[in-house]
Parts: structure tokens; C-alpha cells; sequence
């Protein structure tokens, strides 16, 4: 089982969706993902996990990764709508990770333009994401 993942750049900040199950065998997918991520985009990323269905340790491990290597380009890492059967305790130097509970009050902590239209929209996905899943 794997993940599917859709990134969203706006002028200050991205989110990656990620839907499916984040395990051992998806966690080179998720790291291809934020490979992508770091190079595109600016500012703050939402990891919006509202479609996960869950995560092992493995998972929670490439979750704390990311956050390193976010950081390592001068972004940080925020989670929105963690899988209920867990929660995400970085370890070591890693950085700290805001949790909001859901994508809605990640955006709220992020709105700074009070009803502007989004300029430098910018979204990619992975073939099996579907066209019909919302915007960000």
C-alpha cells in the first residue's frame, strides 16, 4: 500500500496533501514528495493528512525527516488532521512541528490576505490523485 500526494505552491506557503496509508512501503513516495516540495515554493508547508488513513513508526519517522530537511532549506513543517491513532513526537534535534487539527485551522494560522485572491498558484500531483479531491 502506498500514498498518493498533491502539492500546492502559493506565493508564501505550500501544502502537500497526502492521502492513502503511510507506512514502510510509502515512505520513499513521501520522500520523493518533499524532494519536490523543497524545491518549489516558499515559506511555511502544510502537510494537510485529512485522506491518510494512517501511519506506522516508519511513517511518523519520514514525517520528522521532512520537517529536517524543510528546515535544512529554510521552511518549516506544519501538520494539519493527524491520523487519530497516533500522534507525531519529533525526536532528537529534529525541529519542532505545529500540529492544527484540521486543514482549515492551518490556513486560519497562515491567512494573512484577508480575502485577496491567491496569486502564483502553482499545484502537482501524482497520476492517481484524484481530479475530484478539493483545492487547496
Amino acid at each position: 500500500m502506498t500514498i498518493e500526494w498533491r502539492y500546492t505552491a502559493e506565493q508564501d506557503l505550500g501544502i502537500l496533501s497526502v492521502s492513502g496509508y503511510l507506512g514502510p512501503d510509502a515512505v520513499r513516495r513521501f520522500a520523493g514528495a518533499v524532494g519536490w516540495v523543497v524545491g518549489r515554493g516558499s515559506g511555511p508547508v502544510i502537510v494537510d493528512l485529512t485522506g491518510l488513513r494512517g501511519w506506522s513508526a516508519e511513517g511518523q519517522l519520514a514525517i520528522t525527516e521532512a520537517a529536517r530537511r524543510l528546515a535544512a532549506a529554510g521552511r518549516s513543517l506544519e501538520l494539519a488532521a493527524i491520523p487519530a491513532d497516533g500522534s507525531l513526537v519529533p525526536h532528537g534535534d529534529y525541529p519542532p512541528i505545529p500540529v492544527h487539527p484540521d486543514r482549515a485551522g492551518a490556513l486560519t494560522a497562515h491567512s494573512t490576505r484577508h480575502g485577496e485572491p491567491v496569486k502564483g498558484r502553482h499545484e502537482w500531483r501524482t497520476t492517481g490523485w484524484r481530479a475530484d479531491e478539493p483545492r487547496a
